[in-house]
């Protein structure tokens, strides 16, 4: 007597399914936003609903210097860098936002140029947010407006951290502030001090700190002899207690 063999049959999620799973890690995305954090469960659906998505490939530009943008931007995934660019071409970087960060408030909020060129640091999924929308829905709610005055004012305090940096007239404590900077708005605490957890290039802390890659490099091989940084798995890199004791006595 042959015994019955029952075929096991993998059960695929139907496409309701998946359009609900989708719908929900949106919902998600956009409570880590900090400005939309405070919407209660009805606004989310209904702001979700007037997003649209857009995927950029890591070093596409998302949006030129200059351009009059229509929309307000968020990060739902990945990074993305500011930039300017001088008259002989050369690449200043401004900023960095990641995940949660937004950017084209200011074009959005006063009608002018975009004053930076953002380009994707890596793969990144970015929200648009119409013109019209942010002005008719976003600006006549009183916990958003609160939120995103509370954003800009983080904008401000960004924007004098890089003057602080440009203040040092030596190269040390210019790469030396750039590292705190991005200590202090991407550093995870950890038992050997912080780690800093976006990937920086030797040219990326130049461009930040005006200087050039070489003088960069520099300076970066003395921190690393002077045990104050190391660079972990060449990715991140690692601020040790040294280097806040010694950057406190500038």
């Amino acid at each position: 007597m042959k015994k019955s063999q029952h075929s096991k049959r993998q059960i695929l999620p139907t496409q309701p399914a998946k359009d609900m799973a989708r719908r929900t890690s949106d919902d998600r995305l956009i409570r880590n936003i900090p400005f939309l954090s405070c919407l209660n469960d009805e606004e989310i659906v209904t702001f979700r609903n007037m997003i649209i998505e857009r995927q950029f490939a890591k070093d596409q530009v998302i949006l030129h210097e200059e351009d009059t943008p229509n929309y307000l931007y968020f990060i739902y995934t990945g990074k993305v860098k500011i930039i300017q660019l001088s008259v002989d071409g050369k690449e200043r970087m401004i900023a960095i936002h990641k995940r949660g960060d937004f950017f084209g408030e200011m074009a959005i909020l006063d009608g002018m140029t975009e004053p930076a060129t953002v380009v994707a640091l890596e793969n990144t999924k970015i929200g648009l947010i119409s013109n019209e929308m942010f002005h008719h829905y976003l600006l006549n709610n009183n916990k958003v407006l609160k939120e995103i005055i509370a954003m800009l004012c983080t904008r401000l305090r960004d924007a004098w951290s890089m003057v602080k940096v440009m203040s040092f007239a030596d190269a040390e404590h210019r790469v030396k502030a750039v590292l705190k900077y991005m200590g202090e708005r991407f550093g995870v605490p950890d038992s050997r001090g912080t780690i800093i957890q976006v990937k920086l290039t030797h040219s990326d802390i130049a461009n930040f700190a005006s200087l050039s890659r070489e003088t960069a490099t520099r300076m970066i091989n003395r921190l690393v002899k002077a045990d104050e940084i190391e660079a972990l798995d060449h990715k991140y890199i690692l601020l040790k207690p040294a280097f806040r004791k010694n950057f406190d006595l500038l």
